[in-house]
């Protein structure tokens, strides 16, 4: 499964646990750490743990290697090595606005 096809499986196990707005950014043509990111948001704190929980259960038994999780109680970051999953509460998505970072590094690195 090459790294597009990775990501949308992401999505796709995010947005039938019911979580909202998960949009996959492109970050290969910049100089960011990894090549894409996986923002999701999360109903709450509990559903946050939760979407983890099932990210885990999904996708460890097809090979997918969980390098670093770091966990709050309204923010998760997974490392997969090249993908990078947010999974936020709305408060926190609408407050550290990841989006616009990532969109902002794409753009530097373009002009």
């Amino acid at each position: 499964m090459d790294i597009n096809q990775r990501a949308e499986r992401i999505k796709k196990e995010l947005e039938d646990k019911k979580g909202e707005a998960v949009e996959i950014v492109d970050m290969s043509d910049s100089d960011y750490f990894v090549d894409r990111v996986v923002i999701a948001t999360s109903l709450s704190d509990k559903h946050t743990a939760a979407l983890l929980d099932h990210l885990k259960t999904r996708l460890k038994p097809e090979g997918e290697e969980f390098l670093k999780v770091q966990e709050g109680d309204e923010w998760i970051v997974i490392d997969l090595g090249d993908i990078l999953v947010h999974i936020m509460t709305e408060a926190y998505r609408q407050k550290y606005k990841i989006e616009e970072f990532l969109r902002d590094l794409i753009a530097d690195k373009n002009r």
